[in-house]
């Protein structure tokens, strides 16, 4: 147990989380795609980072129009990641490594071959009719309101046999449960219940905010820039963000049902949820909302740090943001996930930046106050891969292409040996092709190599484990010039501060008069020094200082 954490109970808080995209982790069966023995047999490296919980992305049954994130049977295995058995074996194994294992809770919606659904759209008057959003269509035969799909296209589509739209959020193929119907809310729940007794340790809770929408179906009103209601949670090329989507998510009824979610985990031991909150300029609130009190969820992730900015009042702002809006609840932040641009890729400003990037943002990330999220494949500092369009697979991607590529190129599959067909992850052709680039970075290729994006992962997680103050003390930010962040991380008798360059040019920061700075202290990776009570750094450089 970290220094900090003060109960079993509390693990998460200021946990590492690292998150396994299955199908591009590892396959054992020459398939191309990866599998749950795969996950297993990899857990050794994940143990060596110094995590302490692995999420996993969706495995259950599903036609896998969206890559599982369309479930057909929330309480299986889909049998091209292997069974119930193979999952129990990797979960033993993770938990004999120390590691807790998260799994994904995809039910804002389900797949339209789910039973549920196939018996919702039989009848009107079935015991599922009402188990989905349905709703008549206008007089002209168009869809009841103007709703848009985060996909592209209405959220609205027209079934022949019940003669009624019903809603889906993301693909035609995706419908969105009705969270109004109680019935719908215990059989979720009791879907969790089937994998708290099989001894996961919390879930990751998909689009969170998505579960209820307004019973009215009133018109969502067009963006507008000034309100707190706008922002994107899609590319600009996509229509639905000229929508303020005020009415097809983050209802307040959903704070009623995330107490219930609550209720069921609080009879388990230490277990945890996250959930994904993807609200545009509403995010903050809607977090503070739903972490607040200690009887909904334990933390939720934004997409404030899943953008192109990397500078330091960026940084501030969303971090003092949160600690505003937020008083008592909990955050966990990333940088990368399965659905963006690797940051690597989105931070740097030249190819030759990328070690130096991926060291410092990782350095950035373990020293903020929250738990962390780590995405596969960025502890070798991976970039984004560029895909064909024939090599697609995501069907956003193809939907929007080629003003949007789609979220494959932060998919492919991990890199694991240089010099073995498919950098090692498959004997067979793999669902996404390797980069080169990639196999040149694999994990052995950089295993051995001091100084290395891997070692300095392995030491930067080392050294926040060594620091009680990184994992849940107090943040405050100090005043400094636009270019520089800085702020300390205190708890007992512990202060530190922290000072990040985060341009291209030599900075130097004076502290106030009221700081005394006490001795450096040494941070992998980096060399920023006292000179005459100032801290001098180099390009993309930062230092930490004892007080």
């Amino acid at each position: 147990m970290a220094a900090s954490q003060t109960s079993a109970a509390d693990w998460w808080r200021g946990a590492v989380i690292y998150q396994v995209y299955p199908r591009s982790f590892q396959d054992t069966t020459g398939d191309g795609v990866g599998d749950l023995k795969g996950i297993k047999q990899r857990l050794g490296h994940i143990a060596s980072l110094g995590v302490d919980a692995i999420w996993l992305s969706p495995f259950f049954k599903s036609p896998m129009a969206d890559m599982g994130y369309d479930v057909s049977d929330y309480c299986d295995v889909d049998p091209m990641f292997g069974s119930l058995a193979d999952f129990d074996d990797m979960l033993a194994e993770a938990h004999r490594l120390g590691l807790k294992v998260i799994i994904d809770q995809v039910i804002s919606h389900t797949s339209d071959q789910h039973p549920w659904f196939r018996e919702s759209r039989s009848s009107r008057d079935n015991d599922r009719a009402d188990w989905y959003v349905w709703a008549e269509p206008k007089k002209d035969g168009t869809a009841p309101n103007n709703w848009l799909s985060v996909f592209g296209g209405p959220a609205w589509e027209w079934d022949g046999v019940r003669r009624q739209y019903y809603m889906h959020n993301f693909l035609t193929s995706q419908p969105d449960l009705n969270f109004h119907n109680p019935d719908v809310r215990a059989a979720v729940l009791k879907a969790m219940r089937f994998w708290l007794d099989r001894g996961v340790d919390g879930f990751r809770l998909d689009t969170v905010n998505y579960y209820f929408h307004d019973a009215r179906l009133r018109d969502n009103p067009p963006h507008e820039p000034d309100s707190d209601e706008a922002g994107l949670d899609a590319p600009d090329v996509n229509p639905y963000g000229m929508q303020s989507h005020r009415h097809d998510k983050t209802q307040p009824e959903n704070v009623g049902f995330l107490k219930e979610v609550r209720a069921l985990l609080d009879g388990y031991e230490g277990r945890t949820t996250v959930g994904e909150v993807g609200d545009g300029a509403r995010s903050l609130k809607t977090v503070a909302e739903y972490t607040s009190g200690g009887d909904k969820l334990h933390m939720c992730y934004t997409f404030d740090l899943l953008g192109p900015d990397f500078s330091a009042p960026y940084i501030r702002k969303c971090v003092e943001g949160f600690q505003k809006a937020v008083t008592d609840g909990w955050v966990c932040w990333a940088f990368s996930n399965h659905d963006v641009v690797r940051h690597v890729s989105r931070f740097i400003a030249a190819p030759e930046e990328r070690e130096r990037v991926a060291r410092l943002a990782m350095t950035l990330l373990a020293t903020l106050r929250g738990t962390i999220c780590l995405y596969q494949g960025e502890e070798l500092g991976l970039p984004e891969a560029e895909l064909a369009f024939e090599d697609l697979r995501d069907p956003y991607g193809i939907r929007f292409w080629p003003a949007f590529k789609g979220r494959d190129g932060c998919r492919t599959p991990m890199p694991w040996s240089a010099e073995e067909a498919h950098a090692g992850f498959s004997s067979g052709r793999p669902w996404l092709p390797v980069p080169e680039e990639h196999a040149r970075l694999a994990v052995d290729a950089q295993a051995k190599v001091a100084g290395s994006v891997l070692n300095h992962y392995r030491d930067t997680l080392a050294f926040r484990r060594a620091h009680a103050a990184l994992l849940d003390g107090d943040m405050v930010f100090v005043k400094s010039n636009q270019d520089i962040l800085a702020f300390t991380r205190e708890k007992g008798a512990e202060k530190l501060l922290f000072v990040f360059n985060l341009t291209r040019e030599k900075a130097e920061f004076s502290p106030p008069s009221s700081m005394k700075l006490g001795d450096s202290v040494a941070v992998p990776g980096f060399g920023g020094r006292l000179v005459d009570g100032s801290i001098a750094l180099a390009p993309l450089d930062m230092a930490c200082v004892r007080l």
